[in-house]
């Protein structure tokens, strides 16, 4: 084993916050990834003369949690260290 304290699986607190930090990173990127699919759906439908409700509120409800998800991860700190494996 390595010298120094163990920390027996605990976290640091600092570390906790901005390994969060990039969790809401991943969620925001696949959030306007299906945001970008569901407008391509939407206005393909709407195009196409088809019934687009659907795909509009699911692309309102996206658009929705991305927002508070962008406004949740500005209160992060920035990220700063690096992700050891």
């Amino acid at each position: 084993m390595t010298g120094g304290k163990q920390n027996h699986g605990r976290v640091r607190s600092e570390h906790r916050r901005a390994r969060s930090g990039e969790d809401f990173d991943i969620i925001i990127g696949l959030l306007g990834f299906w945001a970008v699919v569901l407008l391509v759906v939407t206005v393909w439908m709407e195009l196409t003369a088809q019934p687009a409700l659907g795909s509009a509120v699911g692309l309102l409800a996206i658009l929705l949690a991305l927002y508070g998800m962008v406004r949740v991860r500005r209160r992060l700190p920035a990220r700063t260290a690096t992700r050891r494996i």
